[in-house]
């Protein structure tokens, strides 16, 4: 009996002792995959492997990463190091620029920031910032950023169907010649599961205590207690999809008063699954095109054109299949009472013979406006009525007591406001 026990504790002994080798090979495996398929999914950011250094206990590599600023299609590379240690169960990856995290001779951080990646063997991922305090000051231009430390996590798990974020930094700010802007408490938490080709579920919380921007010549504008909330759901099986967006703001002040709660909600609703992921994904590789360094050329422009061609299509399903999107509740504060209104636009669901007679998708679009507007806003303040004062004259917006109001419908590819029949042109 004692030998077998012998026997079964060298082989624990020996196993143990093989599986830095075995995580090491796992863990080079999956960074080629995940390195692959983020440089596939987006066009922003891309990762380069130069030399991936494998050993027993411990890795090196070297790399480079290109991000592409979408307003110039500038690209800057940068390039970086990192350590691999293998434990007996994944490992964990120690990442560093190259040049360092701050130029030479600038001074930005009071700390060196972290930037780490643990991974499992069964398919789990952690990839965490750690940064400290940060000062950058541009002579230059005037321009200063402050920020406290913080912190930036994500973690994949159920090999990438499922994904949590987590960001909290306590304070930002940025100063210019022309603006100056502070954030405190700002703190973002994402859970998200994946659906099906681009479509992922889930929700999201995010929230800031208060916002103060600053100009000379202007008063302070601060916003406190700002929070966005989202929540997205397959239903039918995973088939349809409902998507809710609400953005809340405590309290709005200007000129010494504050106003508030404030309330925007933005809703998608019974969307086609299938269709919707056709969707979002032509429309990302059409805006990949556009950034391609070849966008200009004949061959770049017939591939924009097919998948300006597969967007269309994507949408024309989408429509086929019903849908239903706008703002369900619209509400802000005002000195004089509170502005309130609403938009919803719907495409019924068609059968097969229907969709194949269908010639645009504006065609059946029905919907509903509301608009309600204190009319102390206009009388009071001239900025106010200079907007305001065409729709009244219009008939677009009328006096019901002491406030103005919209009502408008949208049915056959006419909008009905207030009693007035404004047709549409066939946009779509």
């Amino acid at each position: 009996m004692k030998a077998k026990w012998i026997i079964a504790g060298a082989g624990v002994l020996i196993v143990a002792g093989a599986m830095p080798w075995a995580v090491g090979y796992v863990t080079e495996k999956q960074w080629q995959e995940v390195t692959r398929e983020l440089n596939q999914a987006q066009p922003f950011l891309q990762m380069q492997t130069d030399d991936y250094r494998r050993g027993y206990f411990g890795s090196e590599l070297d790399g480079v990463v290109t991000v592409l600023n979408p307003d110039s299609g500038e690209t800057r590379p940068i390039a970086y190091r990192a350590k691999v240690t293998h434990g007996v169960t994944g490992s964990f990856i120690d990442f560093k620029p190259v040049e360092g995290w701050a130029p030479e001779g600038a001074n930005w951080f009071e700390e060196h920031p972290r930037l780490t990646l643990e991974t499992r063997l069964w398919g789990t991922a952690v990839l965490e910032l750690e940064a400290p305090a940060i000062a950058i000051n541009n002579p230059e231009s005037g321009e200063s950023l402050r920020t406290s430390g913080g912190i930036a996590r994500i973690e994949v798990s159920d090999t990438g169907s499922q994904a949590e974020a987590l960001v909290v930094w306590p304070q930002l700010s940025f100063s210019g010649p022309d603006m100056s802007i502070r954030v405190n408490d700002f703190r973002v938490e994402q859970d998200m599961a994946h659906l099906s080709g681009d479509v992922w579920t889930g929700t999201m919380d995010a929230s800031i205590a208060s916002v103060a921007l600053t100009s000379p010549g202007t008063p302070r504008l601060t916003i406190e207690d700002l929070q966005a909330r989202s929540s997205t759901q397959a239903n039918a099986g995973g088939e349809r999809l409902d998507s809710r967006l609400s953005i809340e703001a405590g309290k709005v002040g200007y000129e010494d008063q504050a106003y508030g709660p404030h309330t925007i909600v933005f809703a998608l609703e019974n969307l086609d699954v299938a269709s919707w992921g056709a969707l979002t994904t032509s429309m990302a590789e059409l805006q990949g095109m556009a950034l391609a360094p070849d966008a200009g050329g004949p061959e770049a422009f017939e591939r924009q054109m097919a998948a300006m061609g597969e967007v269309s299509t994507a949408l024309r399903d989408l429509s086929a299949a019903g849908f239903t999107v706008g703002l369900p509740e619209l509400t802000l504060d005002t000195p004089e009472g509170e502005l309130t209104g609403s938009l919803l636009i719907s495409h019924p669901e068609l059968t097969t013979d229907q969709k194949a007679e269908m010639l645009m998708v504006m065609q059946q679009l029905t919907g509903e406006m509301n608009l309600s507007v204190p009319s102390a806003l206009e009388e009071d303040y001239p900025a106010v009525r200079m907007q305001l004062a065409p729709l009244v004259k219009q008939g677009l917006l009328v006096q019901e007591g002491d406030r103005l109001v919209m009502a408008a419908k949208l049915n056959d590819m006419v909008i009905n406001v207030n009693g007035q029949e404004i047709p549409l042109p066939p946009l779509f």
